[in-house]
Formats: structure tokens, C-alpha cells, sequence
């Protein structure tokens, strides 16, 4: 934090807001129009939290890395040389002789991933005079762009069940915290939101439009640039969805019994397809090569760059074999979702962790009991079949290749607020359904 923090972020929030409330009439309707500066405010504080938690708690961190040490260092250049800046802006991590005593500099220089967060700082820095508080709020509008377009893809689907929609996307703790910042999980959950609003507008709507296309891709653009893994879990999804949704109208028990088995298989040979598409330029993500990749990547986490976290965890023996990662399934997900318990907690963000772990498992059992044998009626609808799916496979894949809760509370963010979605409208379709055995037993 510096003085043009104190200079630079007041005028910008004064900005935002002044947009907020112009865009506000358009991006709303009566209902949920009391939610979008809440919506916003919150992934505002969450922005400017981080800063203060890493400079003054952690003294240093992965934001720092992207900022100080990442697109200052960008913004540097632009004001020694425009020229310069806009080289190292579009660098692909080179050495080039006369941008080295910049990049030498960038500690991410040469992690295509971590550089691209870079980029998209730098080119904020450029409205922000590289300040740090003022760059972070952009990131937190980014952010509260994508919870916001999750939130309205539900709400047209569930106008009614508006509250948990809106809690479950703007509203958890460990979201707009993690999700807000000047990090890669702002800009890949963002994007998430993005895609799937645009999706639902393209495929289930039936709204045609170029400008929708063009979106989804630079959607998917923006986490295959960055996260890679995440487009695994969300691409078969999303496939499933479309399927889904269109199986669930079908009336006819028999037909669907023929059905089934071809979606499955339809399914199942697309999000092969997309898998490998996705993997096609990094081999670490291959079907062959993921349990080898999850082993290599639970161990560094675990016992190199996490090891004085003082917050590992273990799920079991990782070979690098396929049956090996499956075999942690349960584990995993349970970790992702419900860890770490109370007695596990070793710093205070942990303990922020813990208690929504119990939160998570309490709904969780509650909407089980509370829906019964219907459960499996509800499972059967393609928004909750997207919505859970999507979630597990997640929680698999990150809780099975972390080993470390400090950096999984930050990688499990994406599916968060789909899981809550997901068994949100289990509840809900499980109490209008006993309110109409109820009309119907009155009336009798």
C-alpha cells in the first residue's frame, strides 16, 4: 500500500459506482435489483482484504507476485518507453536484451499462466498508475461480472428461489475473498459465470447471436490460458446439461430407457473429444497422464511449496496410476467440500474454511433427509445433473492433487457456488412438491 493507493483508489471507487448504479436499471429487474451493489460491495472488500492480509499478515504472496513483482514492472516500462512496455506486454517469455532489466525482475516471467494474470494487471495499471488497491477493485468488478451472469442464469430458470441463488453466487465468504483479488481464480471463475450465461442464452434459450459465440470462446480462452484443469470439468458438464435438460422433457418412460444409453454414449465420446482438444499442447493433462500429473502436483504442493503452511494434508499412497487416484475419490471430494474439520484449523483463514466445511455438510444432509426417496426424482433434472456433476468431478480433481487446505480453499472456489446451486434446487423442488401434495389433499 503506498500513497497513490490512497490517492488513486477513492476516485476509482467513485467511478465504479457511478457505473454500478447507470448499468444497474439494465442488469436488473425489481426482484433481485436489491442484490447488485451488495453483489458488488462485497467483491470490493474481499479485493481490498487480500492486500491488507498478504502485505501485513503474510508480508508477500501470489498477489504481490502478479503486482509488485509482475505488472508494476509492465507499468514501469511504459513510462520509460511505451514501446518497451508494450513488448513485454506481449511477451511469450524471451529473453529479449533491452526489456531485461525488466523481466529479469518479474518473478513469473517465465510461467505462461501466471504471466497472463500479469498481463491483464499491467493493462489495468494503465488506468490505475499501477496502484494496487485501485487495480485489485478492477479485478473485483471482473469478478462480480461473472457471479453476477451466474446468478441470472439460475434466476431465469428459478425466478422464485432468488435468495439462495444470490447467496450461493455473491454471497459466500471464501469466494469473494479468494475470487475478488488480484489472483488467477478471479479471472477463471469469472469466466466460468460468463460461459455458462451465454451458454444457457445460446443452446437452452435458443437466442442466437454471433456476439454469445464470440464470448463463450474468449470464456474458454481465458481459463485455458490459465487453468487448463478447470475446462476438464466444465466442458463434459455443460454437455451433459444440454443433453439432459433436452431427456428430462421427454415424458415417455420407455423412450427414455432407449435414450439414456445414447446419451450416455454421445456424451461420453464428445467429453473425450473435448478432453483431448483441451490437452491437445500440454501433455500433463492427457487422460494418460493425469494421475501422474495429480501425484506430481499433491507432493510439491504438500512438501515443497507448501510445506511451511503448516495446513498439509494426506489423502493416502498417490503412485501415479490411474486406479490409485481413483481409488481417493471419496477422499477427495469429501476434502474439497467439508475439510478442514474444526481440529484441523491452524491459522484464521483456515478456521473461515472450517465453518463453511460444516455449513456445506450440514445442507448437504439436510437436503437429503428433507427430499427422501424423491431425491432421485430431482437428480434426474438436467440443471441439477450440470450443477452437481460439475462440482464433484472438481472437487476430485483439486482435492486429490493439493494436499495443502490453504491452497485449496483457493483452488475450490469455482465450485462453490455451483454445488450450493445444485443442491439448492434439489431443496427447493422437494418443498414445492410437498406444498402441492398438500393443496391436493386439502381440496380432497
Amino acid at each position: 500500500m503506498e500513497i497513490r493507493d490512497i490517492i488513486v483508489t477513492p476516485l476509482l471507487l467513485i467511478l465504479v459506482y457511478g457505473i454500478a448504479y447507470l448499468v444497474r436499471p439494465y442488469a436488473t429487474d425489481q426482484v433481485n435489483r436489491k442484490y447488485f451493489i451488495p453483489g458488488l460491495s462485497v467483491r470490493i472488500v474481499g479485493a481490498l482484504a487480500v492486500g491488507f492480509i498478504y502485505q501485513f499478515y503474510y508480508q508477500g504472496g501470489d498477489t504481490f507476485a502478479f503486482h509488485t513483482y509482475g505488472s508494476r514492472l509492465i507499468w514501469n516500462a511504459f513510462v520509460d518507453d511505451p514501446y518497451k512496455g508494450v513488448q513485454l506486454l506481449f511477451s511469450d517469455g524471451e529473453y529479449i536484451p533491452d526489456l531485461y532489466k525488466y523481466s529479469s525482475k518479474i518473478w513469473y516471467y517465465r510461467d505462461p499462466q501466471s504471466y497472463f494474470v500479469i498481463r491483464i494487471a499491467a493493462i489495468f495499471d494503465l488506468f490505475t498508475f499501477s496502484s494496487y488497491s485501485a487495480t485489485a477493485v478492477l479485478f473485483a468488478v471482473v469478478g462480480f461480472t461473472g457471479a453476477w451472469l451466474l446468478f441470472l442464469t439460475f434466476y431465469k430458470i428459478e425466478p422464485n428461489f432468488h435468495r439462495w441463488l444470490a447467496l450461493s453466487c455473491l454471497f459466500i465468504p471464501t469466494v469473494f475473498f479468494w475470487g475478488s483479488g488480484i489472483f488467477k481464480d478471479t479471472l477463471t471463475l469469472a469466466a466460468l459465470g460468463i460461459a455458462t450465461f451465454f451458454i444457457h442464452k445460446l443452446l437452452v434459450e435458443k437466442k442466437y447471436s454471433i456476439m454469445a459465440v464470440i464470448i463463450i470462446l474468449l470464456s474458454f480462452w481465458i481459463i485455458y490460458s490459465i487453468k487448463k484443469y478447470i475446462l476438464l470439468s466444465f466442458l463434459p458438464a455443460i454437455i451433459v446439461w444440454i443433453m439432459a435438460r433436452q431427456m428430462y422433457k421427454i415424458r415417455s418412460l420407455m423412450l427414455k430407457l432407449i435414450l439414456v444409453p445414447v446419451m450416455i454414449l454421445i456424451s461420453g465420446s464428445f467429453g473425450y473429444f473435448t478432453i483431448q482438444q483441451v490437452a491437445a499442447d500440454d501433455p500433463r493433462y492427457n487422460l494418460n497422464k493425469l494421475a501422474e500429473t495429480a501425484r506430481t502436483t499433491a507432493y510439491d504442493i504438500r512438501y515443497w511449496t507448501g510445506k511451511d503452511a503448516g495446513s498439509g494434508y494426506t489423502l493416502g499412497e498417490l503412485d501415479g496410476s490411474f486406479g490409485s487416484m481413483i481409488s481417493l475419490a471419496p477422499g477427495a471430494i469429501n476434502v474439497a467440500l467439508f475439510r478442514p474439520y474444526l481440529w484441523e484449523v491452524s491459522n484464521p483463514l483456515m478456521l473461515l474454511a472450517a465453518f463453511e466445511g460444516i455449513v456445506l455438510f450440514v445442507l448437504t444432509i439436510f437436503v437429503f433427509i428433507h427430499s427422501g426417496r424423491r431425491i432421485f426424482r430431482y437428480l434426474q433434472n438436467g440443471d441439477v445433473i450440470f450443477c452437481l456433476l460439475f462440482s464433484l468431478v472438481f472437487a476430485f480433481a483439486v482435492g486429490v492433487s493439493t494436499y495443502n487446505f490453504g491452497t485449496l480453499s483457493r483452488y475450490k472456489i469455482p465450485l462453490i457456488p455451483f454445488y450450493l446451486i445444485g443442491i439448492g434446487l434439489i431443496y427447493y423442488y422437494s418443498k414445492r412438491d410437498k406444498k402441492l401434495n398438500v393443496l391436493e389433499e386439502t381440496e380432497k
